[in-house]
């Protein structure tokens, strides 16, 4: 009898609201206090988020092999964009080895007046990330070369980023070859083309509206700043130690390349990152070992000049370790929520506010941010609400890519505002600006979901469903 006691299997308890709640609280105050007063890494906070969730977990009858799959799970996910990230840290340091980053930020600083660098870099980020789809990239490249002109220009290190950062989301999401993009649509249900054009209602006044006040504070910084002894040092020093030429240009025009062709990301980087190594040799006389070093653990320049060396020092595959060990520590603690049931016991309570247009709106932007906060993900902060809420739009009569609209703009694009999420951390770690510094200039990422919500109140946007299949261009 009390051996068939031993062999039965005792089922998993469902957590309360409250119970559910507590890795959140715990999670918030760690990170709160932990890495924003006393600076501690967040990845040990988030070790020991994981850690109090998992023993949350057994409490609840899970066994470790369960929570092990959800953490596993949780990972595999996010292997993509760990192999864009490694991909990035490659074409960094190829990028600055062969010339093309430092040409960029010379003829940057000879030419963008710091009254209209924050419009520019907005801009020109924004641009970039509809031809190539990925923020990453646009941020790991031009966005490196641009935080370069802002540091020569005098111009402040948190505006610079916030342009930079808006742009390229801006961008990102506004374009057919984005993975988040591509994924918001098929979280709700919704077609591609529909879901960018039904965007755009939201996401250009927003960016407008960022634009505006770019203009506006850049208006600040005057002329005079151009020819800063600064400034004059820095390009001298590039000049004497860099070869340039239009040749240099060639691993960009590779990555708008493979873009526009709608090729794949990841050979595109290598082969841009393969082109970079080349045009080293010839127009840099770099050795093969100096730009295998490059790759591998960044670019490390000797100029005689701090600032310069401190500028274009950067880059490599080594560069993103910390960033990685972030995300798996992030995808840890998100998986062993996902797996519990933790999670879906939050979102099944704030589902039950959704029965008007308005609170579906609010539901569907907390729902999106809770989970962009618990994940750190940008795809899971879209297919879990997605998924979740998708049988209320349909009850509802509204289309589809209203939801796939405002998961992507309330959680993907969200994302890269918290300081622990994948994207905040990939972004501090190649900029050097931490996210709360950027944040507050973040101007697009933030008011999309503002436009969104009074859209929620007014109904004014809120597309109804008018076919079956949401998935066919014009729904």
């Amino acid at each position: 009898m009390n051996q068939q006691k031993k062999n039965i299997k005792r089922e998993p308890k469902k957590a309360s609201f409250g119970v559910a709640l507590l890795p959140l609280i715990a999670m918030g105050i760690l990170l709160g206090v932990g890495y924003g007063i006393y600076k501690i890494r967040p990845q040990v906070l988030l070790v020991a988020a994981a850690f109090i969730t998992g023993c949350l977990g057994f409490i609840l009858r899970w066994n470790w092999k369960d929570m092990e799959r959800g953490i596993v799970d949780s990972i595999h996910k996010a292997m993509p964009a760990i192999l864009i990230m490694l991909c990035v840290g490659i074409l960094i340091g190829a990028w600055i080895a062969s010339g093309t980053i430092p040409m960029v930020i010379y003829y940057g600083l000879k030419l963008i007046s710091p009254q209209y660098f924050l419009v520019t870099a907005c801009f020109v980020c924004s641009l970039t990330s509809i031809a190539t789809g990925t923020s990453w990239g646009t941020i790991g490249t031009l966005g490196v070369a641009f935080i370069g002109i802002a540091m020569g220009l005098g111009i402040p290190l948190g505006p610079a980023a916030g342009a930079i950062v808006a742009g390229a989301y801006f961008g990102d999401k506004m374009s057919p070859f984005s993975d988040v993009t591509n994924l918001a649509p098929v979280a709700a249900g919704s077609n591609l083309f529909d879901h960018i054009k039904h965007m755009m209602f939201s996401a250009t006044p927003a960016w407008l509206l960022g634009l505006l006040i770019y203009f506006l504070v850049g208006l600040q910084y005057g002329t005079e700043k151009v020819e800063s002894e600064s400034m004059t040092l820095i390009t001298q020093t590039l000049k004497e130690n860099f070869n340039f030429n239009i040749f240099l240009l060639l691993p960009m025009v590779v990555v708008f390349y493979f873009a526009a062709t709608k090729k794949p990301t990841i050979p595109g980087m290598l082969f841009s990152s393969f082109i970079a190594g080349i045009l080293a040799v010839v127009f840099q006389k770099a050795p093969v070992t100096e730009i295998a070093t490059a790759v591998n653990t960044g670019y490390q320049a000797h100029t005689g000049v701090e600032q310069v060396d401190q500028l274009i020092s950067r880059g490599g595959m080594m560069s993103m370790m910390e960033t990685l060990l972030v995300a798996f520590t992030a995808f840890s603690f998100g998986g062993i929520m996902q797996r519990t049931g933790l999670l879906s016991v939050i979102l099944d309570r704030v589902m039950k506010f959704a029965n008007k247009v308005w609170s579906i709106v609010l539901t569907t932007i907390s729902t999106s941010i809770v989970t962009a906060l618990v994940t750190g993900s940008s795809y899971l902060s879209m297919i879990i609400p997605g998924e979740l809420l998708s049988p209320i739009y349909k009850k509802e009569k509204l289309a589809a890519k209203n939801l796939s609209r405002i998961v992507e703009e309330s959680g993907a694009i969200m994302v890269p505002l918290i300081p622990w999420s994948m994207a905040g951390v990939y972004i501090t770690g190649t900029i050097g600006v931490s996210t709360f510094t950027y944040l507050p200039w973040a101007i697009m990422n933030y008011a999309s979901v503002i436009i969104l919500a009074l859209f929620g109140f007014t109904k004014i946007t809120m597309a109804p469903k008018i076919r079956e299949d949401e998935t066919q261009i014009g729904s």
